[in-house]
Parts: structure tokens; sequence; C-alpha cells
């Protein structure tokens, strides 16, 4: 392993009853980049971060960390080293505060996520910390907001902030756009360059556009295998990324900017 790739896997492997779904996919992430996976519906994106936070086991290959092959450990062990990952869904709690679900995420990092039952005063301790993460995604005016109540970008920003409470050194994102309106897709693309300071970044993303802005190396699958990878500039370029995205006459299943390379650059 070179020193500068914090993960890598080497001829990743997932079948499903005979459908390859990851194909011999090696990637080399570098440590400080904000690197993306992109690639058409059921390219694999999706698998691949799911065999590489073990919420699927692989069929062959292997991954490492910092050099270290974590191939067989379980997600919670791979959280703990520091390789955190969100959903493409927003996974906090809708009937707790926003300082309640940061207050939780940071229970939980200290190991103290049976203790419920413990009186709710002794979790302050956790507010001042909680807060910092809170002003870090822009939610402090809704600490006491139940979640609910939030709208759509705030809910998944505050998402944000319950990964960063664990502290990662990679930090993957699933999707972290998604069905967003501009405005708050303009607002987490600023999250997630804060966020990407002093860790790594692995994300996927449908939105070409934020692609384009936020990330230092991209890797386009294809039917679960690597199709060809680089900056944004030589990615959008290849004639094969085009083809997958709009097809070989043009057309495909979005012209839309989230999905044409080209569309994406005039957009900017």
């Amino acid at each position: 392993m070179s020193e500068q790739y914090v993960l890598e896997t080497r001829n990743l492997v997932k079948e499903f009853k005979g459908f390859v779904a990851v194909d011999d996919v090696n990637l080399n992430i570098r440590k400080g980049d904000i690197h993306a996976l992109i690639g058409p519906n059921g390219a694999g994106k999706t698998t691949v971060f799911n065999l590489l936070t073990k919420f699927l086991i692989p069929t062959r290959g292997k991954i490492l960390y910092k050099g270290e092959d974590i191939t067989s450990l379980k997600s919670a062990a791979i959280a703990r080293k520091g390789v955190v990952r969100s959903f493409q869904i927003s996974a906090v709690f809708p009937h707790m505060t926003a300082l309640e679900n940061i207050r939780v995420a940071l229970q939980t990092f200290e190991g103290n996520s049976f203790s419920f039952w413990q009186a709710g005063a002794r979790l302050n301790k956790l507010n001042e910390r909680a807060m910092e993460l809170l002003d870090a995604v822009g939610l402090t005016s809704f600490a006491n907001t139940t979640t609910v109540e939030l709208a759509y970008g705030r809910k998944r920003a505050l998402e944000l902030a319950t990964t960063l409470a664990m502290e990662p050194e990679i930090l993957l994102l699933d999707e972290p756009t998604q069905g967003m309106g501009s405005e708050d897709v303009d607002r987490v693309v600023e999250l997630v360059r804060s966020a990407a300071k002093g860790r790594t970044v692995l994300m996927v993303e449908h939105n070409l556009s934020v692609v384009s802005k936020l990330c230092d190396r991209i890797t386009v699958l294809a039917q679960g295998a690597v199709l060809t990878e680089g900056d944004y500039e030589t990615v959008s370029a290849d004639p094969r990324v085009r083809e997958v995205y709009m097809g070989s006459d043009g057309s495909g299943e979005r012209g839309a900017t989230e999905t044409n390379p080209a569309s994406a650059e005039a957009a900017q």
C-alpha cells in the first residue's frame, strides 16, 4: 500500500445468487480527498458502500484501511476504527429534538449507549460538544426543535452532525443531496466541504454539478465494475462515461444536470 491511500479495495466482488453486483472493483482513496463514486442507477455504488462498512459481506476480495486488512471485521468494529457512514434516507430520531439526537450519537461514541435509564441530567456534560456540532451544520437555533418539525434539508444536516459526532477519519456519505431543492443542495455542499477539513470523504452522489464542485477524484462505476477514474475534467470528457449516462444515441433515462456530465459542466 502506498501511504497516501487510507482506504483500498482489492478485486472486490459481491454476488447475489449468480448475479454479480460488484465486479472486481479496485478503489484507492487518498488521505484528505473528497472522492466520489458515480454511475447510472444499478451501477453498484451503494453495494460498494455496504461492502466497505460490512453491511454486506464480500464474496471475494479484500478491504484495507491504513494498510490493515479489515475484510473480516464487523460493521461496529469498522466504525470504531473511524470509518463512519450516512445513508440515503434520513436516519435521525423524529420525535427527539436536534440536541437530543446529537447527544445520543455522542453517548454511543463514548460507549454509554445502553445507559438510557440514567437521569437526563447526567447527559448534560455532552451538551457543549453537541452544541458545537449543531453550530457546525448551521442548526444552533434549532437545538430544541423536534426533528420531525425540521425541513428535509435540515434533517440531512442533522444527520451529518450525528455522523460527525462519531469523530470519523473517513466519512462515507450516501446520496447526501438526494431529494433536495437547489437551496438545500448548496447548503449541503458547503457542509460537506466544511466536514471534509482534516478528514477523508467518500461519497455516492447522483448530482454531477455537486460532484464537480466538491470532489478531488471520481470513480465511475457501470454494471458493477470500474469504468474509469480521475478528476472531474478527465471523467466528464470520457466518451464511455457519456455513453453509460446518456446512451450511445444521446438519449438516456434522464437528460437532467444530475445525470449528464456535459450538462453538469454547462451548469457551472
